[in-house]
């Protein structure tokens, strides 16, 4: 198979087509599925409209994926028919070391989207990946594969983003993001909104708010047309997960923010979550079952790093207190309360009780250390949606860093559209208890904090002495930079959001040295 050498931005990849109409076809056969299969296909635009990705990396293996939408935001603008989509995979940028290329089908049933399992390959090593279908190639991508098990690893460089509004801002921040040397980039959730437009911002949503499969499909591709986006995730592996808005703001397991009956609620998170597939780089093994999703898993980076990813809105029970900002009520203490769901929990003690990495990196959503938003030491305020609202569950997972003490714990969080330092201690009311881990939340690709609440949270700093560093003025994303004798955090933030053309600077830096939990500014 011979394919086009194109750039990750590359203006000729980015031609279009308009050849006689949507998916002029010739040559069907019969498949399996009873669909025919498209043996020459021409498609009324360019079908790669939404650029090219990989995640879920192996030491022998990661995901490629691409959609064939040739009218992104009107469907796809494809026929019900599967279209068999090459690919292949090569050592070098132009594509002249292939080492392995093979075919697969995209169905309509999945948007024509596809998740290519490449295994077999070397470990802790850059890939260059493309796609062909009919006469059209796909951008060139990049990818990495993880570190070998147990092997000795030197360093390793990510970023961990999360909350990208379309409607609030560019997503400058991944133009610069695409400059970094990177292994691999971690997205925290809130990858789409669910909101209809809004006016005041420099882009608009372009549907209600979405419902359907096809609101979420249309909303899912509208956010991928983004070239600053492509160009992240053509840059580097990724490995996501996701947060409420995926679905509907602030929803917790089976209930819904809005007034929505359960029914109705259980269609829509099954129509969300099969959407959010079929436009991320993940493996079959995360194919929804309906309104199930399995999302949780690990990623290992030799004897350097281990990722716990979690899923904090699948499993958790009914925010207590009625949600919002506000006085603790007994609920938010309930031993029953979770945020991750009985066996996810497990999982993740197992998973911690066995590694054998340096540093061990607990990728979630919402803030995890305590904060008490009211400066006045009359009446406390926390934010009941965070794990502030779980404290029996909170207490459990400290309590079990603290006992079993696994490598340096490094909780990642994204969620709060401002960058915060906390240590995590086991008991947040003494100062002088121990301290069991660290936790680095990153702020928003584009997504506001509200400005009416820094002063309130800056005021009550003082009484918050865990918290080492907050801002919420800027938006922008985490690098973290690991040896096996320090992780360095970088808030690197862009100058605005509504200018596309915005600078990035380094806000604060932060280090964690090995063995001794706790950031300290640099």
């Amino acid at each position: 198979m011979e394919l086009k050498n194109c750039g990750l931005l590359s203006n000729q990849c980015r031609r279009r087509s308009f050849l006689l109409g949507a998916a002029f076809l010739t040559g069907l056969a019969v498949t399996s599925q009873g669909l025919p299969v498209l043996a020459k296909t021409r498609f009324s635009d360019y079908p790669f409209s939404l650029g090219v990705a990989s995640g879920d990396p192996l030491p022998d293996g990661v995901v490629l994926w691409t959609r064939l939408a040739p009218a992104p935001l009107f469907g796809g603008g494809m026929p019900l028919r599967n279209v068999v989509v090459q690919w292949q995979i090569a050592l070098d940028e132009n594509m002249k070391k292939v080492v392995q290329r093979g075919k697969t089908l995209a169905t309509p049933e999945l948007a024509h989207s596809v998740h290519v399992d490449v295994r077999g390959l070397e470990p802790d090593r850059w890939y260059w990946y493309q796609f062909k279908v009919g006469n059209e190639v796909s951008p060139i991508g990049r990818t990495r594969t993880a570190s070998g098990f147990h092997s000795y690893i030197k360093q390793l460089n990510f970023a961990f983003v999360s909350c990208q509004d379309w409607q609030n801002g560019y997503y400058t921040a991944y133009r610069h993001l695409v400059d970094e040397e990177l292994d691999l980039v971690v997205h925290l959730g809130d990858y789409i909104y669910e909101y209809g437009p809004q006016s005041g911002g420099p882009r608009q949503h372009n549907s209600p708010e979405i419902v359907t499969l096809a609101d979420y499909r249309n909303r899912h591709a509208l956010y991928k047309t983004d070239p600053n986006l492509q160009a992240a995730h053509a840059a580097f592996p990724w490995i996501v997960t996701w947060d409420d808005h995926e679905v509907d703001n602030n929803y917790a397991n089976l209930i819904s923010e809005d007034d929505q009956s359960q029914q109705a609620f259980v269609a829509r998170r099954a129509n969300a979550y099969q959407a959010y597939y079929e436009h991320m780089p993940l493996r079959q093994s995360s194919l929804p079952q309906g309104a199930n999703m399995q999302l949780y898993r690990r990623f290992t980076y030799g004897d350097l790093a281990e990722f716990s990813v979690l899923d904090t809105r699948q499993y958790r029970t009914d925010q207590p207190c009625d949600d919002g900002l506000k006085p603790r009520c007994d609920q938010a203490s309930d031993v029953n309360a979770t945020m991750t769901g009985s066996e996810q929990e497990q999982w993740l003690f197992k998973g911690l009780d066995k590694s054998r990495s340096r540093w061990n990196v607990i990728a979630q959503q919402t803030m995890l250390a305590e904060y008490d938003f009211n400066a006045s030491p009359d009446a406390e305020v926390f934010n009941v949606d965070q794990w502030d609202g779980y404290v029996a569950a909170r207490n459990r997972l400290l309590s079990f860093l603290n006992q079993r003490q696994p490598s340096n714990p490094v909780v990642i969080t994204g969620d709060i559209h401002s960058s915060w330092v906390h240590d995590l201690k086991i008991d947040f009311s003494k100062p002088t208890s121990a301290t069991v881990g660290t936790e680095f939340v990153g702020t928003s690709i584009s997504s506001d904090f509200p400005s009416q609440f820094i002063p309130l949270v800056e005021v009550a700093l003082r009484d918050n002495p865990h918290t080492k560093f907050f801002d919420g003025a800027f938006r922008g994303y985490v690098r973290c930079h690991l040896t096996s004798e320090r992780w360095q955090s970088d808030y690197r933030v862009v100058s605005s959001i509504t200018d596309s053309n915005a600078s990035i600077s380094t806000l604060a830096s932060f280090a964690v040295q090995n063995g001794q939990p706790g950031a300290h500014r640099m």
